[in-house]
């Protein structure tokens, strides 16, 4: 039961996808040549929040586990707020904010996740990994764009 309200609340910060598209926009900025193509945001996406919601269901099975849960719950919503802020209000340099603060919050999930949880701690890998692309990205549009 806890993995679907996990996965609810991955949905939630999903919808700030659905509801703040790239659009125009986004196909006009000038991109850096490690841009991932359109189709793989989606897929990449959808395998980062199944492995999130996993990642706190197990948690809440772990004795010891209260710390990675509140950063778990302020990583979604740093989650949450980076598409709004990027792709709706396209603030390039607050969304360059949230980006860091929310790799940084992850990056300590994933220390302290080793600690506690070994399996926990290899499921967040692939949000970090992303995670620095999607940084890496939002700093070089962010440095092409706003000068």
């Amino acid at each position: 039961m806890t993995f679907f309200i996990f996965l609810l609340a991955c949905g939630a910060a999903a919808t700030t996808g659905i509801i703040f598209k790239p659009g125009q926009w986004y196909e006009t900025l000038d991109k850096p040549g490690f841009t991932p193509p359109n189709w793989a945001f989606p897929v990449a996406w959808t395998l980062i929040y199944l492995l999130l919601a996993w990642v706190g269901h197990r948690l809440v099975a772990i004795p010891g586990s209260q710390v990675l849960l509140a950063l778990w719950a302020a990583q979604i919503a740093l989650n949450a707020l980076w598409t709004p802020v990027f792709f709706g209000a396209h603030r390039l340099f607050a969304a360059m904010l949230i980006i860091a603060l929310l790799w940084l919050v992850v990056a300590i999930m994933v220390l302290l996740a080793f600690k506690l949880d070994v399996i926990s701690g290899l499921l967040l890998l692939p949000y970090l990994g992303w995670l620095s692309v999607a940084a890496a990205l939002n700093f070089a549009i962010m440095r092409r764009n706003s000068w």
